[in-house]
Order: structure tokens, then sequence, then C-alpha cells
């Protein structure tokens, strides 16, 4: 069967598209056919990044921008089936998270956790001519999971060794990681999210520099870390909370940022804060790993994929924290699938598995009480 992945993350830059031939449950079974970027228009990032965590929005902003997001996944599906030449027979559509609290917390008199993706699924089923899974984290939560990670169960297909335990780090707008044991079943891997990846250094560049990204890691390269500051933000504690854990733009957003940008004092010089900002990502995923994973078993690869490992300065610094705990630094092109489309290639197949009616959230990840079939479907 062939799934088409759609993947927008956390950092709100754009969309991935991920094309996939699906015969089965296993490594060899999934084949990446072709795969696109599509940057989001700016003004739609604009008004993406001012819904996220937003104390207040227009009701009325917000369902138009649901439906928007919908006809721009369409459009980038068809462009990516008309590039490689193939037609996808399904489609699996992560959206655009607008807000997700793992935590229960109460409101109106009850305690709930609560997810919400956009992007009408409805909609783009209809523009593609084809079924669509979509909104996948509720079924988890319902199941009384944080909803996240999910990617966790295309990691256990692809990197699962029966000699060696490694550990798979994604490094989006948020930072997560699968440990897979050597000879794991699915039962006894776990994932958890270890704080910032890109989210920070972007949000510090587009403040200080007015510049979306810091591409190829270049103003980082030229400033000096603060260790104070990621001392000081290294004690929040999201940081000491054991798995399992999500964070998201809620943790990491804007006023995290502006306090993160205040801390360094009116002097410090751009560079720097975004030096600060790339070694936080570096040493919060090795605090992570020191702390939580290499305590439960033993671990002697690290595979990286993301937008993260585009950026040449912070994959150095990651080098440099990860080469004292006796871990390879690897990255997940190897195996088959490039670093950018694996999360859009993840709900590809988390998109197979509920066509097919079975469960693929890993509660040992999420903390759900059982596995549950993911997402809703919409019919063209």
């Amino acid at each position: 069967m062939i799934v088409a992945g759609i993947m927008s993350g956390t950092s709100a830059d754009g969309i991935n598209v991920a094309l996939m031939r699906i015969t089965g449950y296993s490594r060899h079974g999934i084949t990446l056919l072709g795969h696109a970027e599509y940057p989001y228009p700016q003004q739609v990032r604009r008004a993406v990044l001012e819904a996220m965590n937003a104390p207040r929005a227009a009701v009325a902003d917000l369902s138009r921008l649901n439906f928007v997001l919908a006809e721009l996944y369409a459009e980038t599906v068809l462009k990516t089936q008309k590039q490689f030449r193939i037609k996808a027979e399904l489609a699996g559509c992560h959206g655009q998270t607008i807000y997700h609290q793992g935590e229960a917390a109460k409101f109106l008199g009850r305690k709930i956790a609560v997810t919400w993706q956009m992007g009408e699924g409805a909609v783009l089923a209809s523009r593609l001519g084809i079924p669509v899974v979509s909104d996948f984290r509720p079924a988890d939560m319902a199941a009384g999971g944080k909803g996240a990670p999910l990617v966790p169960f295309l990691d256990y297909l692809l990197y699962r060794d029966n000699r060696v335990g490694r550990i798979v780090q994604n490094i989006g707008g948020i930072a997560n990681l699968t440990a897979i044991p050597a000879n794991a079943s699915p039962q006894k891997i776990f994932a958890f999210d270890t704080g910032p990846g890109n989210m920070v250094i972007d949000a510090v560049m587009e403040q200080l520099l007015h510049k979306p990204f810091d591409k190829d890691g270049r103003t980082a390269a030229l400033g000096t870390p603060s260790d104070k500051v990621i001392s000081h933000i290294l004690k929040l504690p999201l940081f000491s909370t054991k798995p399992p854990k999500t964070a998201g733009r809620e943790e990491f957003g804007r006023e995290f940022t502006r306090e993160f940008i205040r801390k360094h004092g009116r002097a410090a010089h751009a560079p720097d804060i975004v030096a600060t900002a790339t070694a936080l990502t570096a040493r919060s995923i090795a605090h992570a790993v020191r702390r939580f994973v290499l305590p439960r078993g033993k671990f002697s690869e690290f595979i990286a994929s993301g937008g993260g490992t585009k950026n040449p300065t912070l994959m150095a610094a990651l080098a440099n924290e990860l080469s004292p705990l006796g871990l390879k630094l690897r990255f997940s092109d190897e195996f088959g699938i490039p670093s950018e489309a694996k999360e859009a290639a993840a709900f590809a197949v988390l998109a197979y598995q509920t066509w097919h009616r079975r469960p693929s959230n890993v509660p040992s990840a999420t903390g759900a009480s059982k596995p549950a079939i993911l997402g809703k479907v919409s019919y063209a």
C-alpha cells in the first residue's frame, strides 16, 4: 500500500511529505519512495505562531486556520505525488499542534489533559480523493497517556537490533528520544521529550536578528554559550521529572524565550545568546540520556534525526556531550530514511496501522494504560 505521511512540527517552519510503500510490520516492509519539504507562506507561519499557546484568540480565526492548513497540506501532497509520479492510496496527517497539555489540570471542575492539532481531515480527504487518518494524539490520551511521543512506533521498527542498544533522538522544534535496548520487545522500549530542539534557537534568531533560523549554525559558531544560564535552566522541574513526559511551546515558547534573552543581560551579544540556545539543546539531551536512559540498560549507538541535524554547530556540541557517555553518533540517513523525512514517514506508518485497525501507540513511551488505535478516519 502506498501511504502519504504529512508532518508540520512545533517549529512551524513548514510541511514535510513522505511517500511510503508499506507492506508489513517490519523494517523490510517499509520503503521511502519520495520526500519533499515546503515552507509555510510567511503570513500562515505568523498566524500559526500567534495561535500557539495564545492566552486569547478569535474562534473564527482558529476555525479558518484549521481549514487553510488542510488546503495547504493537500497542495503539498499533490505536488509531491506529481514530482515522484506516485499516487497515494491513504494519507496520515499529524496536523499542526496549536496546544498540547499532556499533564491533567483542573478545568471547569474536572481534571483533564488536552491536545489540539489543526488541519481538517475531511477537507484533506476531499482534495486528495483518498481516505485520511488525522488527529492521532487524543486516542492515546483517552487511554491515560500523554499523547506523545508517537514516533517510537516507527523507531522500533527501523532501529531495533538483537545485539546493539540504541537511543534514537529526533531534534525538531522539541527534542525527543526513544531508547531501544538490545533485543527489546515493544514493551521494553521507552521514550520521552528531552526539552527544546530548534524551538528556542529559532525564536532567539527571530527576535534578535529577524531571521527564521540559524542557517548552518553560523551565528552560534560566532558566540560563546553562557554556562550560568544553561545551568539555571536545567534546574527547571521538567528536566528532573521522570519519564514519560512531554514538552512543547507551552514550556519553551514566547514567554520562555523572553526570559531566556533577559537572563543574558542587556550587554550580551546576539551570537552569544544563540550559542547558549544551541548548547542548551545539546546539554539537555545529554542530561536526559545520562539521568534517565543509561541507568536502565547498555546503549552504544545514538541515532539523530530531524531538522536539527542540519545544524553543524549543534551536532558538534552534541557529539562532544555524547563522547564521555560512550555513545557513537549516527544519523537516520544511514538506515534508509533521511533525517528530515522521518516524522512524516512515521505518520504514514501510523495511518497504515489505523487503516488495518491495529494499535500504534507505545504505552511504555506515552504512559497509556493500554494499546490504542490512533487517529480519526475521513473518507473521500
